[in-house]
């Protein structure tokens, strides 16, 4: 099932294709397609190049580890996750090399975990990002070092069906994206101030 976004102005098709499935199908991902997919991760601009992010990842094929992974999920997540054939946490470097505070590595996480999705979306492969996941207990299970923090859960894999889900999240599955239009977030010179541009292209819309 394809959920292409209905965009106000054209954009790339990739942006326009990627969405956060819930249903996956119990494929495995092949390493080669994981690895172009981590490649394009490495990739992604950062503050000082300090590149803060990191992965752990974890394939059905090596069993404890994936168990290990899944475990930390909130039951929300847990009732579909488990489909997917790679979950991973995304993880961020909290300093510099010199110890002085990263104030954007999330921001640069996110960035490298754009380009995954994004390259994952040419091979066909859809990520799911989640937020609910013990934290504390990545922290503990995973064994991450001091000054590094869990950033989000994610699920990785090929297109299932929607009707493998329970009803609730099936409905969810099904329902037509939204997004906010640019002129609720986009500003002109300082917070509060409408964006011409916008206004007009808004007021000539039908």
């Amino acid at each position: 099932m394809q959920k292409p976004a209905l965009t106000q102005y054209p954009v790339h098709d990739l942006i326009q294709r990627r969405w956060s499935p819930r249903a996956f199908l119990d494929r495995t991902v092949p390493p080669e397609e994981l690895c172009r997919i981590l490649e394009a991760a490495r990739w992604a601009p950062s503050s000082a190049n300090e590149q803060p992010w990191s992965f752990i990842l974890a394939t059905k094929e090596a069993k404890a580890d994936y168990d290990r992974l899944f475990s930390c999920l909130l039951p929300g997540n847990q009732l579909w996750a488990g489909k997917a054939p790679v979950l991973m946490l995304s993880v961020a470097k909290l300093a510099f090399e010199d110890q002085s505070p990263n104030r954007h590595a999330f921001h640069d996480v996110g960035l490298a975990v754009q380009n995954l999705i994004l390259q994952a979306l040419t091979q066909d492969i859809f990520v799911h990002q989640m937020a609910g996941f013990e934290v504390e207990k990545a922290r503990d299970l995973l064994n991450l070092p001091a000054g590094h923090e869990p950033a989000a859960m994610i699920a990785l894999g090929y297109l299932g069906d929607p009707n493998t889900l329970p009803e609730k999240l099936r409905l969810r599955e099904l329902a037509p994206r939204t997004r906010k239009p640019l002129t609720a977030f986009v500003h002109a010179g300082r917070w509060g101030q409408p964006l011409s541009l916008l206004m007009h292209a808004a007021a000539s819309q039908p």
